[in-house]
């Protein structure tokens, strides 16, 4: 029976070993695989939610800090500043949802109430509903399809796993 060697692309007899990696190797690999967003083992169940989720808020912090521009120059509060205030305490939100989005669900709970502030912001700056809408209409449906694509995975994984073809 043949199995497939280390780099995936031949194969080799079954009785050779196992392809071994030194310390600094593994080291190496593992540092890699963090930076590029793959998940250990178990560890991440969210992991395409929460990808999508960092999309949106990241394209919606730009748009946020636009927002505090706009009702400092309109001058629509009193004082100007406080518009500024406004967009960067919105835009701090964004950036510890981002910060926090891979600590379990804080992260996608900020987004959440991100995304109900940045509604409540129309109450003043009218035309930021349209904004906040279509924001929080794509918030819902990333959320939406981002958790099914992730219990789609589990159960492919789950399965595979199960199957005797993966113990090969």
């Amino acid at each position: 029976m043949n199995r497939r060697d280390a780099h995936g692309s031949g194969t080799r007899p079954e009785g050779d070993e196992e392809l071994v990696l030194s310390p600094s190797e593994t080291l190496a690999h593992n540092s890699a695989m963090r930076i590029s967003g793959a998940a250990r083992p178990g560890t991440q169940q969210h992991r395409t939610q929460r990808a999508l989720a960092s999309i949106v808020l990241g394209f919606e912090l730009f748009v946020v800090v636009l927002m505090g521009l706009t009702l400092f120059g309109l001058g629509t509060l009193e004082p100007r500043e406080l518009g500024l205030y406004v967009g960067g305490g919105l835009a701090v939100a964004i950036l510890l949802g981002l910060a926090l989005m891979r600590v379990g669900r804080v992260g996608i709970v900020i987004g959440w109430a991100v995304h109900a502030l940045m509604l409540a912001v129309a109450i003043i700056l009218p035309m930021a509903l349209i904004v906040g809408l279509l924001f929080t209409a794509l918030w819902v449906y990333c959320m939406v399809k981002g958790a099914r694509i992730d219990r789609d995975r589990a159960a492919w994984i789950a399965a595979a796993e199960g199957s005797p073809e993966s113990r090969i």
